[in-house]
């Protein structure tokens, strides 16, 4: 059962599509931008509006890497895992953001101040290895770098 306030959101949304099924990725994409997420009954309120099976909208929520089951945090960490930050011990950035979140990439911490994701490049190749905290990259990371982001961000 979805909660009022919540219902009136999905509705809202709901008003600007005509309810066919070919538009069931733009208006996942509306109620992602609008809870965060996907929740589980909102997934099951999308199939009913466009009259498809809950397993169809769930089979796109799940294939497609866009889109989130879970809530993510305030702060999103991306660790880049491409070729230039590998070289230069990308590993090692995300072992120390993993150990400092305490969360293993996919994850959110329980206060969800944090998420964690690999991103296979950023295309920063030059400030290898590179961590991003929402939209502020990061480079020539090393591990004791990492903990004091990590440890400022937590005191904001």
């Amino acid at each position: 059962m979805i909660e009022t306030a919540s219902a009136e959101k999905l509705e809202k949304i709901f008003s600007q599509f005509k309810g066919l099924r070919d538009e069931l990725i733009p208006i996942m994409e509306a109620v992602q931008d609008e809870f965060g997420y996907l929740p589980a009954e909102v997934m099951s309120s999308i199939a009913r509006f466009l009259k498809i099976p809950e397993s169809h909208v769930y089979g796109v929520a799940t294939f497609y890497a866009l889109f989130r089951l879970r809530p993510r945090g305030k702060k999103m960490v991306s660790v880049c895992r491409g070729t230039a930050c590998h070289v230069k011990a990308g590993e090692h950035i995300l072992q120390e953001v993993e150990k400092c979140l305490g969360i293993n990439p996919g994850e959110t911490t329980k206060d969800f101040e944090y998420s964690l994701e690999t991103i296979s490049c950023f295309g920063s190749c030059a400030l290898s290895p590179v961590m991003v905290v929402n939209k502020t990259v990061y480079g020539r990371m090393t591990p004791a770098k990492v903990n004091k982001i990590l440890s400022e961000g937590r005191k904001r």
